[in-house]
């Protein structure tokens, strides 16, 4: 898959599906778009997933982003950032310039409540007219349903804010994930705890609650179940937010190695105990407690 980052640098494509919208999360509704693309993707056509940077806190990271586009299929990402000459583009001036006369494309998928354009006066009908006037394809999907509410990005953030990691994984269509490199640790781990992985999210990932949370760490060829405190460790440091995962059953050095963190479940807050000592204490207790959660065999992975 090729990855494009511009705001009018854009490739010039034979033939392309084009979904567009913000894809922050890639969740449950916006896999529907994706769907309607690789269909024509069977027919010859590039399938392209446009994505606009609202510029703040996101579901998922543009790295993130990227590697679960290239793994359903997508061909090229494009991610442009909202500047003020990209928000001062008319609607129509926005698909002739850069989706068809840049991206030549002959089918294009959005949600029923997509807007694009200056003011956000672009809506689905108007790009439908466009179509039909210019001779491309428009497939306006509605939006999917969880139980009687709408998907959206908005209800995921309100989910993942409360902790309600199940929650969100229902509506996201898979768990909740942090992506990154272990980093060093400042060793106390283990030295007097439980020795862990640690990894730092990007300033404009979007984390859950600080507390300790049941996990999932997949590295590239293996998965470990998993302790995980997110949090600014405030017995010890509390310098930094960061994710330190405490591994079932590894003994591995993975300093430097790539790895992905499923969040299931969230057990319990961040703590500031008195000492090192209490805060031992209370890292058995959640390692026990993590051992009957996988007990129950609530989470299963193929990778397991």
């Amino acid at each position: 898959m090729k990855y494009i980052r511009t705001e009018n640098d854009f490739p010039y494509l034979n033939d392309s599906a084009v979904t567009l919208g913000k894809f922050d999360g890639i969740h449950r509704g916006h896999r529907k778009l994706v769907t309607q693309v690789l269909e024509q993707k069977q027919k010859g056509k590039t399938a392209v997933l446009f994505s606009f940077d609202i510029g703040s806190q996101m579901i998922y990271t543009s790295e993130e982003r990227r590697h679960l586009a290239e793994k359903m299929g997508i061909d090229l990402f494009i991610e442009c950032p909202l500047s003020e000459n990209v928000r001062h583009l008319s609607p129509e001036t926005f698909i002739k310039t850069i989706v068809l006369d840049r991206l030549h494309a002959s089918f294009i998928a959005v949600g029923e409540d997509y807007r694009f354009g200056y003011k956000r006066a672009g809506t689905p009908s108007l790009l439908k007219k466009l179509g039909e006037d210019q001779g491309f394809q428009v497939d306006i999907i509605e939006k999917e349903m969880d139980g009687g509410r709408k998907i959206s990005s908005t209800t995921i953030r309100k989910e993942l804010e409360k902790g309600n990691m199940e929650r969100a994984a229902a509506l996201l269509g898979e768990p909740f994930f942090l992506e990154g490199y272990v980093e060093h640790g400042a060793g106390i781990g283990h030295v007097f705890l439980l020795p862990t992985v640690n990894l730092v999210p990007p300033e404009d990932k979007l984390m859950p609650p600080g507390g300790v949370y049941m996990s999932i760490v997949h590295f590239e060829h293996t998965a470990y179940r998993g302790l995980s405190n997110v949090g600014y460790k405030p017995t010890v440091d509390g310098s930094f937010l960061g994710v330190e995962t405490y591994l079932y059953d590894c003994e591995e050095d993975l300093y430097g190695k790539f790895c992905r963190v499923d969040f299931l479940h969230y057990q319990r807050p961040e703590q500031k105990f008195p000492d090192l000592a209490a805060l031992r204490r209370q890292l058995l207790d959640d390692k026990k407690n993590g051992e009957e959660y996988f007990k129950k065999e609530v989470y299963r992975s193929d990778s397991l």
